[in-house]
């Protein structure tokens, strides 16, 4: 299957999107579903995957404060908002579609396998979608929601500051108000992926700061909403300080912002900005575990297409049987990364829904999706560039591209190491029983999984209860060996109603699921 149909299938057959869809008000077939997928695919492959290779050449630039991105992504940009894909999962009632969030999940891992750098503009604007949708004013929303889910604009996170990474207690953006019942806002940001561009019309930041009362800590924080271009024209008070030279995703700004009294507005209630904002930065974390799928599935696509074509020793290095097991390997990952992912973004339309259970679920996913399959993406792609050999480490191929582009997702929205401590150290004492209800579905897939899926279990009532010294140590091996379990078994449970994944399901189970073992003893070891 590729990967429109591997998506198909999980939705309709695995997760049973048409009976959910019809729950949540937005009645889909199976062949809607179908015919949505194939859509995707095939604008992600006509439009989007072509220029990738030019546009990560080619980079972005600042110039006079303004930065220009490659040549063709105003083309692309106009079609991907004429084609309605930023609206796929947005509020009907502001000019969204209205459908499930998984089906955007499948959408945006085709957009994003095929340019990592351009879907990463969507990806945020969707981001900003999902956060004002829950805590902007009905005003707010009005005026904020239609062009975003247009993608006429684009959508920002401004969290971190060069003195506030991961501890956003430290922010120091500063908020005052005008008297005139809004904000100046006054401080530098780093890191804004798409924070200037003169691709969208205007652009909405979405930024983290302190009011002149605010209480210390993380607290203290409100959120407020800046547009680049003012309602009467005018250019606000915020500016490229200047964007980072980066590995890969070239064809992405990643900007400093800076504010200079910018004209802004409070979203929610003030000093509750970090609540509101984690409903977009939890949308980002499993979007981000989705591109982990996508750079999986670009990278297998690469390799299989050139192992069986170059021949060495008379036959193609398809058949060499060490370069079927990377292959082996690839295939298997991906559809395991695939089908975690699912996981997490169906389980946010069954919470949705009003399902019991649905939204512990999602809060136990999320950081296992989100740093297992990113971790993953590196890893095939890397095994990729090593099926190609030395054609691998030259850019000609596009093999190295993808492993540059994958390389940022375990760290950004929160690094893969914060996300094992959120699930172990805040989620597994708090969470446990739905934790070992998941390990329980596990070991029912398959009986090769019961033995790790126990040995899971075992350790996670231990680390619910352990230090945080031993928790810090034994986080990030934990996670990783619950991604192997989980994975595995939801290729287990996909093989057993499509004979056509026994391949993939038997190489993971055989071949990669003992290293879940291996993970649970480094996790258990003394530091």
């Amino acid at each position: 299957m590729n990967a429109a149909e591997s998506l198909t299938f999980a939705l309709n057959r695995l997760h049973d999107l048409p009976g959910l869809s019809a729950r949540l008000g937005t009645p889909l077939a199976e062949e809607d579903i179908a015919a949505i997928l194939d859509e995707a695919a095939r604008f992600a492959e006509e439009r989007i995957a072509p220029g990738r290779m030019e546009a990560d050449r080619q980079g972005c630039r600042l110039e006079n404060g303004r930065v220009r991105t490659p040549a063709a992504y105003a083309a692309l940009l106009k079609d991907w908002q004429e084609a309605g894909w930023q609206g796929v999962a947005a509020p009907a009632e502001h000019g969204g579609q209205g459908l499930p969030h998984a089906l955007w999940a499948a959408v945006f891992e085709l957009a994003s396998s095929a340019d990592m750098a351009f879907a990463l503009m969507p990806m945020l604007t969707a981001g900003a979608v999902e956060l004002l949708s829950h805590h902007a004013s009905p005003d707010q929303a009005a005026r904020f929601l239609p062009p975003l889910i247009a993608a006429s604009w684009n959508g920002t996170m401004c969290l971190t500051e060069p003195q506030a990474g991961s501890d956003l207690s430290a922010v120091r953006t500063r908020a005052v108000p005008d008297g005139q019942g809004a904000f100046r806002i006054t401080g530098s940001k780093i890191y804004i992926t798409w924070g200037e561009n003169e691709l969208a019309e205007n652009t909405l930041h979405l930024v983290l700061a302190r009011l002149p009362d605010a209480p210390a800590g993380s607290r203290g924080i409100s959120l407020f909403a800046c547009p680049k271009i003012l309602p009467d024209g005018r250019r606000n008070g915020v500016r490229c300080g200047g964007i980072e030279h980066k590995p890969g995703i070239h064809a992405s700004p990643t900007c400093t912002m800076v504010f200079e009294e910018a004209e802004a507005e409070l979203v929610g209630e003030p000093h509750r900005g970090l609540p509101a904002m984690f409903a977009m930065m939890n949308a980002a974390r499993l979007a981000v575990g989705v591109e982990g799928v996508g750079q999986c599935a670009r990278a297998t696509a690469l390799a299989e297409a050139y192992a069986a074509t170059r021949v060495q020793s008379g036959r193609p290095i398809a058949e060499h049987p060490d370069v079927a097991r990377m292959l082996g390997e690839m295939r298997a990952v991906t559809a395991a990364a695939r089908l975690l992912a699912l996981d997490c973004a169906v389980s946010l339309d069954r919470a949705r829904a009003g399902d019991e259970g649905a939204e512990t679920r999602l809060s136990l996913l999320t950081p296992i999706a989100k740093a297992w399959c990113t971790d993953r993406g590196v890893e095939v792609a890397g095994l990729g560039i090593q099926v190609h050999g030395g054609a691998g480490y030259v850019e000609e191929t596009g093999a190295a591209q993808i492993w540059r582009d994958a390389r940022i997702a375990p760290i950004y929205e929160g690094t893969n190491g914060i996300q094992a401590m959120d699930l172990v150290a805040r989620k597994l004492p708090r969470d446990l029983p739905a934790f070992l209800a998941l390990l329980d579905e596990a070991a029912a897939a398959d009986p090769v999984l019961k033995t790790p899926a126990r040995a899971l279990a075992d350790t996670a009532r231990y680390l619910a209860e352990a230090g945080p010294d031993q928790v810090g140590a034994a986080a990030a091996p934990f996670l990783d060996a619950a991604g192997w379990v989980l994975g595995g078994a939801w290729l287990a449970r996909a093989a057993a109603a499509e004979p056509g994944l026994a391949r993939e399901a038997g190489f993971f189970l055989r071949r990669l699921l003992p290293r879940a073992t291996a993970r649970l003893l480094e996790a258990m070891a003394p530091a």
